[in-house]
């Protein structure tokens, strides 16, 4: 259902006072997809699966409770890469590698995001 011109209105003044009170966290979100995030979260996952590989060879003759550690440690990372990576599929290699700027912007964000960003730009420059 379409929002009200009143309840536009009050969406575009709210939108307007967060960035005017927090730009950097307005920026952010402007520039944080499902993309990025779960790309964060697999490169911290291989990351975390090497140090666990690194733990497990290193420590593993010397202490046992250690070495299972490092197993533990790169087994929950698999975890983080496989549930991320399965997000990350439905994306083309161009949306997860675009910057979020310039002419290729909307290319890195879902329907619904550039839909609705479309939507409060409009608005925004009605208000105006």
């Amino acid at each position: 259902m379409p929002l009200s011109e009143h309840e536009q209105k009050i969406l575009a003044e709210l939108e307007d006072s967060l960035s005017k009170q927090d730009p950097r966290f307005a920026k952010n979100v402007r520039e944080t997809n499902i993309y990025s995030h779960s790309g964060r979260r697999v490169r911290w996952g291989v990351v975390g699966f090497l140090v666990g590989l690194a733990i497990l060879v290193l420590f593993f003759s010397h202490s046992v409770p250690l070495g299972l550690v490092g197993v533990a440690l790169m087994f929950i990372s698999a975890v983080v890469v496989e549930r991320n990576a399965r997000k990350l599929g439905r994306a083309s290699w161009r949306d997860i590698t675009s910057s979020g700027q310039g002419d290729d912007a909307q290319a890195n964000y879902g329907p619904r995001t550039s839909s609705l960003r479309d939507w409060l730009s409009r608005h925004r420059h009605k208000s105006e």
